[in-house]
């Protein structure tokens, strides 16, 4: 047992002074738990690890099964990255946006991309209108995409892309724009986010059924584990389930439950697991229960650490290291005083960091209303930098390593996930679990519960349900100009105009051919892009082979 021993008398004074809640204080309730339900005692005491070793066996950052972090000395030998989540209107519109964050200090960027893209439609498809650039930038061709990144060096900066369905593409023109700077692709370094399932159960920017899918996301493990070695391959995200309505313990279950399907559906086509885990990463979301959030970071490291090494065998310390991004609660931002998200969102970051993220990006306080201004991305960026600067908390690798409570909550999510990942292997694996709607029923029911608690005030919002001022602030809003879808068509025509469309013909014909049969697709993909055939094309010959998914009712 860690900690020094406790006699007989201080045991009986502990039992009758906290054997029960004693610290009701007006309207607080005698029952306290974390927002997955996981009940919290009025203190912890080495009481609490008694005949328990998972306190004594913690071990040492950078050492198997990394609870405490996935490097020995962590922020002490180099800050997370700071990347800032961006993108909206043109390309052009957005580099501006990235060149202006790149100046004010961070350190890796993250594209946003509007709506039409992410499903594998043009700007001039009738499906994209309305939608061109609104949530994100609009990627049609290769020269939209030689815009975003002009004036950055791509040799010299890491780039993650929230892409999923159309991953294939996305990042086949980013090799092609690298190639075309001068940079080697095996020089780059980023992430693309690749990660269906998560679409089929909560953000819903899937094209494909899940067969052909996963046949795409495997054709990039292989290419990108021969080609671009530094580039994460995928972003396994619980973010979106997150936000969907899933609690801590069912954003990490099922996101692990992904990357098991992942790893198995490389595993199915021969690829050896110490050569394309290495290059998986995670995407996280850090709410408003800050010791919950950083119990479940560190669980999670120790649950992918078990699972990669037990399940699947994998030999290398970087295959079993669980290495993420985190982002910010969204869908904790509130409308009604904007200005409170500023501290919602540095207790969130907070929590990422003392749960010892890779990668950061801080939301800005007035997305609930809008897309972020430049004052407000600026205002979001400076809430990292003074935590990496000013707070102290990155001096020391896991801070919070040793805590009564932060282990017996680690331990407490470990065992939780590990009944949701049992569950999900009696149902065949996460793609049946998602087929069956269970995945799904659980995010509603616990979105569903979440909501009443709040309309019940048995959950305090400030400024929601409670603390409420009857006149708002007034904010200034960034408005996307309607011009712009005008502008974006007419450059796609003309651009189409120009190319060489015998090449493009033969490229997509090529693209068709092979996806009904088995080679991998990426080749051929970036020799398409290069002839600046479109993202619909490319996805519109896809959806002739492989079809595209049907939403199934739950």
């Amino acid at each position: 047992m860690a900690g020094r021993d406790i006699n007989t008398e201080e045991q009986q004074w502990l039992e009758s002074t906290y054997g029960k809640v004693v610290n009701k204080v007006g309207e607080r309730k005698e029952q306290f738990s974390t927002d997955s339900g996981i009940g919290v005692k009025p203190l912890y005491t080495p009481l609490d690890f008694a005949e328990k070793d998972y306190l004594t066996d913690l071990n040492y950052p950078g050492q198997y099964p990394f609870t405490r972090g996935v490097y020995p000395t962590m922020y002490r030998g180099r800050f997370w990255t700071m990347r800032q989540y961006a993108g909206f209107g043109t390309a052009a519109e957005s580099n501006k946006r990235f060149r202006y964050l790149l100046e004010k200090g961070q350190t890796g960027l993250s594209v946003a991309f509007d709506l039409p893209t992410q499903i594998g439609y043009d700007s001039d498809d009738v499906m994209a209108r309305g939608e061109v650039g609104k949530v994100g930038v609009a990627i049609d061709t290769l020269a939209d995409m030689e815009t975003l990144f002009d004036q950055i060096p791509l040799d010299q900066v890491s780039t993650s892309m929230t892409i999923n369905a159309p991953a294939a593409v996305l990042l086949a023109m980013y090799i092609v724009v690298a190639e075309k700077q001068g940079v080697d692709q095996a020089k780059l370094a980023g992430t693309i986010q690749n990660d269906i399932l998560k679409e089929y159960i909560a953000r819903g920017t899937y094209i494909f059924p899940p067969v052909p899918s996963l046949r795409l996301i495997t054709d990039i493990f292989a290419y990108c584990s021969q080609n671009t070695p530094r580039f994460n391959t995928i972003s396994i995200s619980g973010y979106h389930i997150r936000e969907a309505g899933a609690n801590a313990v069912q954003e990490l279950a099922f996101t692990l439950a992904n990357g098991i399907e992942y790893v198995r559906a490389a595993l199915d086509i021969g690829m050896d697991v110490d050569d394309f885990a290495p290059r998986l990463s995670f995407f996280f979301n850090a709410q408003m229960n800050l010791l919950e959030e950083v119990a479940k970071f560190r669980a999670a490291r120790r649950l992918w650490a078990q699972i990669m090494e037990e399940r699947f065998g994998a030999k290398k310390a970087k295959s079993k290291t669980l290495r993420f991004h985190t982002q910010t609660a969204g869908s904790a931002l509130t409308a009604q005083q904007p200005q409170n998200n500023v501290i919602r969102v540095t207790l969130q970051a907070l929590a990422a960091v003392l749960g010892g993220t890779q990668s950061l990006h801080t939301n800005s306080f007035d997305e609930a209303l809008g897309l972020p201004t430049e004052e407000s991305v600026k205002i979001a960026l400076r809430t990292q930098q003074v935590i990496a600067h000013e707070s102290g908390v990155a001096e020391t690798a896991d801070p919070l390593g040793g805590s009564y409570y932060i282990e017996s909550l680690t331990e407490e999510i470990c065992r939780a996930v590990e009944k949701y990942l049992d569950k999900i292997d009696q149902l065949g694996g996460m793609a049946q679990a998602i087929q069956a709607g269970y995945v799904q029923r659980e995010i509603q029911d616990s979105a569903y519960k979440t909501q009443l608690e709040i309309e019940r005030k048995e959950k305090i919002v400030v400024g929601v349900n409670q603390f409420i001022d009857e006149k708002q602030t007034e904010n200034e809003l960034l408005q996307v100009d309607p011009q712009l879808e005008k502008d974006q068509k007419r450059g796609l025509a003309a651009i189409k105009s120009r190319r060489n469309n015998q090449a493009v013909q033969d490229c997509l014909r090529a693209i068709k051919k092979t996806a009904q049969e088995d080679g991998n697709l990426m080749p051929l993909i970036i020799e398409a892009v290069g002839y600046y055939t479109t993202l619909g094309e490319i996805c519109g010959v896809l959806r002739e082979v492989f079809g595209e998914y049907q939403a199934i009712n739950v």
